[in-house]
C-alpha cells in the first residue's frame, strides 16, 4: 500500500504546503483513491504519477472547504480530459449538493456518472477488488470521519504436499485454487481453495483520519492497524490557548494516543500555517516533531507535500525516495 500527500497544511495553504489531500493506492497507481480534496488538489496531482482518469473513488472526511473546495475543479477537469468511467464519491450528503450547485451554476457538465455514497450512514462499508473501507466518527466542529483501509485478496500459497497426498496433480486446478477459486474436478470432487491454500501474511491496514480533537475515538479501529495518519495542527501550548471547543489535536495528544494504542507507525499532517519549514523560521515545524517524540516511541513521520510512503507486506512503513 502506498500513499502520497498532496497537501499538509491546515485551513489555508502556505508557500510550501497546500491544503489537505491524500492519494492512496494498492500495488500501483491504477486504480487509486483520493482522501479529501482541498483547493488546488488537481494542480498538486500534476506533479505526481496519479491521473484523474484512473481515480476509483473519492473519500471526504468532512465538509470544510480546506477538504472539499478542490472537488468541482478536479471533477470537471476529468470530464474535459474525456473520462467515461463512473466515480464513487463517499462523503456527507452536503457534498453532493455542493458539487451539483457548482456544476449547475458554472455552465459545466460531466462526461461520466457520479455515484454518491453517504459516508455518515450507520452501516457504511465500501469495497472493490483491492481494498475494503470502513469509517469511524470523530470529534470536530462538524461531523467528521476517519477512513480505515484494509487490503483484500491477499496472495495465497498452495499446500502442495496436501494436494499431492489427496491425488490432485499439478495443472490448471492448482492455479485456480491459488486465485481463491473452488474447483470441481473431473472425478466429481469439489475442492475448496481454503482447504488447499494458506495466506502467509496479515492484511495491511491503514487509518486516514480527518480533523479530530479526540484521538481516543480511534482506539477500537487501531487494534490490528499498522499505521495512523492524523492531524497535529499545533503544539499543546497553542492548543491550550485556542480553547476547549471541539476542533483539532495537538502533536502531544496524538502521540500519547498512538503510544497507548500500540500503533507502530504514526504520520502527522494538517499543520497550522503558523509553523515554518525553512531554516530559521519560527515557530518551526520541528517543534511538533519534538513534542510528539516525548510521548511516542514508534516510528514517527511529519508529512511534507509530495512525500510518498509505502507500507510493505512485512508491515514496515518507510518514506520513498523522491525521484
Amino acid at each position: 500500500m502506498e500513499f502520497t500527500f498532496l497537501g499538509t497544511s491546515a485551513g489555508v495553504p502556505t508557500k510550501s504546503r497546500n491544503v489537505t489531500g491524500l492519494a492512496l493506492c494498492h500495488g500501483g497507481p491504477k486504480p487509486w483513491y483520493l482522501v479529501d480534496c482541498g483547493e488546488g488538489t488537481q494542480h498538486q496531482l500534476l506533479r505526481t504519477r496519479y491521473s484523474v482518469m484512473q481515480l476509483r473513488a473519492v473519500f471526504i472526511t468532512h465538509i470544510h472547504g480546506d477538504h472539499t473546495f478542490g472537488l468541482p475543479g478536479l471533477l470537471t477537469s476529468a470530464s474535459m480530459l474525456g473520462r467515461k468511467e463512473p466515480l464513487d464519491i463517499i462523503a456527507p450528503v452536503q457534498v453532493r449538493r455542493f458539487i451539483h450547485a457548482v456544476i449547475d451554476n458554472s455552465d459545466s457538465t460531466l462526461s461520466y456518472p457520479l455515484n454518491f455514497i453517504d459516508s455518515e450512514a450507520p452501516d457504511f462499508h465500501w469495497q472493490d477488488e483491492r481494498v475494503e473501507v470502513t469509517n469511524v466518527a470523530l470529534s470536530h466542529r462538524v461531523s467528521c470521519r476517519a477512513y480505515v483501509f484494509t487490503e483484500r485478496q491477499l496472495e495465497r500459497q498452495l499446500l502442495q504436499d496436501k494436494l499431492r497426498a489427496d491425488g490432485i496433480d499439478p495443472g490448471p486446478s492448482w492455479g485456480e485454487l491459488q486465485k481463491g477459486h473452488d474447483v470441481l474436478l473431473e472425478d466429481g470432487r469439489l475442492i475448496r481453495s481454503d482447504a488447499y491454500t494458506r495466506i502467509p501474511r496479515v492484511a495491511r491496514r491503514l487509518i486516514v483520519a480527518g480533523d479530530n480533537d479526540t484521538p481516543s475515538l480511534l482506539a477500537e479501529a487501531s487494534k490490528g492497524s499498522h499505521a495512523l495518519i492524523h492531524e497535529a495542527t499545533y503544539t499543546q501550548a497553542v492548543a491550550d490557548r485556542v480553547g476547549p471547543w471541539p476542533q483539532h489535536s495537538s502533536a502531544e495528544q496524538v502521540a500519547r494516543f498512538a503510544q497507548q494504542a500500540g500503533l507502530p507507525n504514526l504520520v502527522l499532517t494538517h499543520f497550522s500555517s503558523r509553523y515554518q519549514s525553512g531554516p530559521g523560521g519560527a515557530p518551526h515545524i520541528s517543534q511538533l516533531a519534538a513534542e510528539a517524540l516525548q510521548h511516542y516511541q514508534g516510528q514517527l513521520f511529519l508529512a511534507r507535500d509530495f512525500d510518498s510512503y509505502r507500507l510493505e507486506k512485512d508491515l514496515v512503513l518507510h518514506r520513498l525516495a523522491i525521484d
